[in-house]
């Protein structure tokens, strides 16, 4: 009954709903993608699963047209991220947000090109959409990297102004704080080999994936994703 007061809970919330629609969008190209590949006996299956995780994409980007403005106030509320102590930490998060806050406008307006509301090359905003949300992609990485390295120093530095027993609750943050940026590298990994396989054919290895790889990276920073959410949400309720 808690689990299911939890979903309904998480399904209130615009990212919550987003989080759910895009696992079940890439499990559904998972799933899909095998069996066109594996089982031609179940491969009109297969394909409507495609079809379903298509429309579920679609659904997403039709929902993010209305992301612009939260955006723009986490980006002013950031600003030049003052507050940050680090300063390598502060750039790529400037640049980051930068890189989201342009994604958003290229990828309405190839949204419009193709219900035809624009007569633009809509390949060529999806093209650039999708180059920024890499560049996001590989800050977020760098970031997560730079965060991991800094924060495993101060383990094992023995300098460090606290006991090195696991009861220890300093010890105990610094742990948790390495472990949710190394799911937040790893999803982010994955979501890089998928932009880059949707950029324009030539560029690394682009097109070159099938859609079960697809699906099964998709589905994988999709879980870490859920895991972290879910993960924050109990912290937070303990902490209350």
């Amino acid at each position: 009954m808690a689990s299911l007061k939890g979903l309904a809970s998480a399904l209130e919330s615009y990212r919550g709903r987003d989080r759910l629609i895009r696992t079940l969008g890439y499990c559904c190209q998972l799933v899909g993608g095998v069996l066109v590949e594996q089982c031609p006996a179940k491969s009109d299956v297969g394909m409507r699963l495609l079809v379903l995780s298509a429309q579920l994409s679609h659904c997403r980007t039709v929902l993010r047209l209305f992301d612009d403005l939260a955006m723009f106030a986490y980006t002013k509320q950031y600003g030049l991220g003052t507050k940050e102590e680090d300063c390598f930490v502060r750039c790529v998060s400037i640049l980051g947000n930068l890189a989201d806050q342009l994604f958003y406008p290229c990828e309405h307006v190839a949204w419009a090109a193709d219900a035809k509301i624009l007569h633009v090359d809509a390949a060529r905003w999806w093209a650039l959409s999708t180059a920024f949300w890499g560049l996001s992609l590989l800050l977020g990485i760098a970031r997560s990297l730079w965060v991991i390295l800094k924060l495993s120093r101060r383990l094992r530095s023995p300098t460090v102004a606290f006991p090195r027993q696991p009861p220890c609750s300093k010890w105990r943050t610094l742990e948790a704080q390495i472990w949710s940026e190394t799911l937040t590298l790893l999803s982010n990994l994955a979501d890089l080999a998928n932009a880059v396989h949707w950029l324009p054919p030539g560029v690394l290895w682009a097109g070159c994936f099938p859609p079960w790889l697809v699906g099964l990276l998709g589905t994988v920073s999709s879980i870490l994703s859920v895991y972290q959410a879910v993960r924050a949400r109990d912290n937070q309720a303990d902490h209350q």
